[in-house]
């Protein structure tokens, strides 16, 4: 039997006895936030093991909140493209966890295979926090190999990776493993709030939601001379549609999810729309638009209508308007205003919570509680959304549902390392970019 069968033996049976001990239930998760000590942690039987994947701002923000989330946790495992970001985040989480953050130097991986070096070790609970490129893949690979898993949104960057997901998904369902998602908005309590009444009908029957993401421009990251062209580009990895999707799906998507939970994550019959490139026209921000306008179309005749940019030096507007037949609610994410009108007028008043947190509090309960939650299909969902949207805007066509998440639309190559030589795709162009 190879070292890597006996690893996952040995994993196994370390997760199945952490369940059938696993005596305090954490729904008071939130309460080992405070105080937990900065040294003098050591591991036992019962402590999760975490490996990091992608160690850039929002991994290492993940790992610190997983590391909070449980008082019995160790980070054991990181892996980035970049050796800086593996040295930067180690040091800033041992700053913040001392000893619940003991990664050996053999367990810190630099380069694209460091994913599945991670994932094929005796890890309990992965993080994926690198490019959405690599997000179908790397959910596959942690399913098959039986790990929890924390991932970032967005999910893919094309329909192909949608399918995936949703594979992904259904496979983690059908062997107990939790599976949370980084659309953070639904970890809210102001939000989750609001959203339950609209749901319950608040505001009678939604039949349109207005929605925005307008912010200003994004960074730009300096680059060796000695690099691969492929290591430059995923130092500046948003601009590149086959590596984050485009902004809308990358970023806006936030504003999407929203907008799906208000039509309680209905799937829209048909998406219209526009976009484009105007104030970032050069080379070095790659082939991605700067601007979008979507009009998707439910069954019902209901619409969402979303508007994005990323534009410097512009007004910003970031929030989800909902019409029904009885009443209004707006939900501003910049002011965190979230008020309804109808028969009963409403607004929250209650105590925010750290969303963030709160997505890995949950995530280890459910672990703890040997109770697997599975955002799966709906973040996949929501993602998909995103990808329509973008589908619609490039080719200047209206595009049905069923014709989107059945597109054979293949963005970048099949494979991504430091030596892929890939010439990028041409801005699209309306009327000219053709649907696949």
């Amino acid at each position: 039997m190879s070292l890597h069968n006996i690893q996952n033996m040995k994993g196994t049976s370390r997760r199945k006895f952490i369940k059938s001990t696993s005596a305090a239930a954490l729904g008071g998760a939130m309460a080992f936030n405070i105080g937990l000590p900065k040294s003098g942690f050591a591991a036992n039987s019962d402590t999760l093991k975490i490996g990091l994947i992608g160690c850039g701002g929002r991994g290492t923000g993940a790992a610190n909140q997983a590391l909070n989330a449980d008082p019995n946790v160790v980070l054991t495992h990181m892996a980035d493209i970049f050796a800086d970001r593996v040295d930067q985040s180690m040091l800033n989480l041992k700053k913040m966890h001392g000893d619940k953050v003991n990664v050996e130097e053999d367990n810190r991986f630099v380069g694209f295979e460091g994913a599945k070096k991670v994932i094929d070790s005796d890890v309990d609970v992965v993080i994926l926090t690198t490019p959405p490129y690599f997000r179908p893949e790397q959910l596959k690979m942690a399913v098959e190999a039986g790990k929890h898993i924390f991932c970032e949104k967005p999910m893919a960057v094309d329909a192909a990776g949608i399918r995936s997901v949703l594979d992904s998904a259904k496979k983690a369902k059908e062997k107990n493993l939790s599976l949370v998602s980084g659309f953070c908005w639904r970890y809210h309590t102001p939000k989750r709030e609001t959203f339950s009444r609209i749901l319950d009908g608040a505001i009678g029957d939604v039949q349109t939601v207005y929605n925005t993401y307008n912010t200003g421009a994004l960074w730009l990251r300096d680059v060796e001379p000695d690099w691969t062209d492929m290591q430059k580009k995923m130092r500046n990895w948003l601009y590149y549609n086959y590596i984050s999707g485009d902004h809308i799906v990358e970023q806006a998507i936030h504003s999407i999810d929203m907008m799906s939970w208000a039509f309680g994550d209905a799937q829209p019959l048909k998406a219209t729309g526009t976009g484009g490139r105007q104030s970032r026209t050069g080379k070095e921000y790659g082939n991605i638009y700067d601007h979008f306008a979507i009009e998707y179309e439910y069954e019902n005749g209901a619409k969402g209508f979303h508007f994005s940019r990323q534009q410097k030096d512009c007004s910003n507007s970031y929030g989800v308007e909902m019409m029904g037949n009885k009443g209004q609610c707006v939900v501003d994410c910049i002011r965190g205003r979230h008020t309804i009108k109808g028969a009963e007028d409403w607004r929250f008043r209650g105590d925010s919570n750290d969303m963030y947190q709160q997505e890995h509090d949950e995530l280890f309960a459910s672990i703890r509680n040997d109770k697997p939650m599975n955002d799966g299909e709906w973040m996949a969902q929501s993602t998909m959304l995103g990808i329509m949207a973008r589908m619609v805007a490039y080719t200047g066509q209206t595009i049905t549902y069923d014709e989107a998440i059945n597109s054979e639309e293949k963005l970048g190559p099949t494979h991504i390392d430091a030596n892929t030589v890939f010439a990028d795709p041409p801005v699209a162009q309306p009327g000219i970019t053709k649907f696949f």
